[in-house]
């Protein structure tokens, strides 16, 4: 168990939102926390408005190495949580060039870097996308990677370098695939975040095809305590699979925040699917709970009522963040022909 007042941290993606969490759960517990965030759309500082003071931050691109470096000599971290990522599917289907730049070229660099200073652990967040689609059962740690989209490619790529460091290098590198993610402050191009809105705005709300695809939902504050127990007690090389068991729909995800909102269910619209639309994903959480005794905290239904609380409280922040939208929403949300 790491000392924690000394233990300091860097987070890369600290602005955005799994990593911004990540921050005010690491900073209460004590841990010193640098906070490395290129600020793109999808980052942003108001994330962390509570903890002025608390943290030292750069604005820097990690594919950057000499600044990258720069920052690691002048802190010298002893951890790297690496969040930093270009994380949408949707973006990726219109343009995927971005992505290979951050989530492959940008991990290297930060591999490269942090072998070089000596890091004593390193935690890749990956997610559960690189698996593939499943049908039946549930994906395990050590199942063949199976990307189909150019996110999920991108991302598989990264774990292999991370994987192939800590091979050939004896690198302290750990892996978490986290299930979707949603709670408070999550970028509007998600889908969850997008149905609260619209509903809110009593607008058609855009489901892809018939609405029978299956995610598993994991809320944020869970996700990260399970990344916080990766750090601190997983087993260097290993790869941790985080799930929360609830499986659900994405129609039927819409007809519960109507319903929670008040709102009929004439506002849903289906639109043209996803290009390669994966049809299910679930994942084998086994290992972590049995081996670092955790468990999701936040039952499914009241998480997303607390979410659909918090999106109406701040609704200032969301209307800032859609204006930016609309023409986005354009291209990907095509109506059926």
């Amino acid at each position: 168990m790491v000392k924690r007042s000394s233990f300091k941290i860097l987070v890369t993606g600290g602005a955005g939102f799994i990593g911004s969490e990540f921050v005010r759960q690491a900073v209460a517990l004590g841990y010193p926390v640098v906070v490395v965030d290129k600020l793109t759309y999808a980052g942003d500082l108001a994330r962390l408005k509570t903890l002025k003071g608390r943290f030292t931050f750069y604005k820097a691109d990690i594919v950057h190495q000499r600044r990258v470096s720069d920052i690691f000599r002048r802190e010298r971290p002893l951890a790297v949580v690496h969040f930093a990522a270009e994380s949408h599917v949707d973006r990726s289907i219109l343009n995927d060039a971005e992505f290979v730049r951050t989530n492959i070229s940008g991990t290297q660099s930060l591999l490269t870097i942090s072998r070089q200073v000596g890091i004593e652990k390193f935690v890749h967040i990956s997610t559960d996308e690189v698996y593939g689609a499943i049908v039946r059962g549930k994906f395990k740690e050590d199942f063949p990677l199976g990307s189909n989209s150019p996110y999920s490619s991108s991302k598989g790529a990264a774990d292999l370098l991370v994987k192939a460091y800590a091979h050939t290098f004896k690198f302290p590198a750990m892996i978490v695939r986290p299930s979707n993610n949603y709670g408070a402050w999550q970028y509007p191009e998600k889908f969850m975040p997008v149905i609260i809105y619209k509903a809110i705005k009593h607008e058609k709300i855009p489901v892809y095809a018939k609405g029978l695809n299956v995610r598993e939902w994991l809320h944020i504050s869970d996700c990260v305590r399970a990344v916080l127990k990766v750090l601190e007690r997983g087993r260097v090389g290993e790869t941790y699979n985080i799930g929360s068991g609830d499986e659900c729909k994405n129609i039927e995800l819409v007809k519960i925040i109507l319903n929670i909102l008040g709102r009929s269910k004439d506002l849903i619209t289906f639109v043209e699917d996803r290009p390669g639309h994966d049809w299910r994903y679930a994942l084998d959480s086994k290992k972590i709970r049995e081996e670092l005794s955790w468990e999701p905290q936040i039952a499914f239904e009241q998480g997303i009522a607390d979410t659909v609380v918090w999106y109406r409280e701040n609704l200032k922040w969301l209307q800032n963040k859609v204006k930016f939208l609309e023409s986005y929403w354009q291209r990907v949300y095509r109506p059926c022909n």
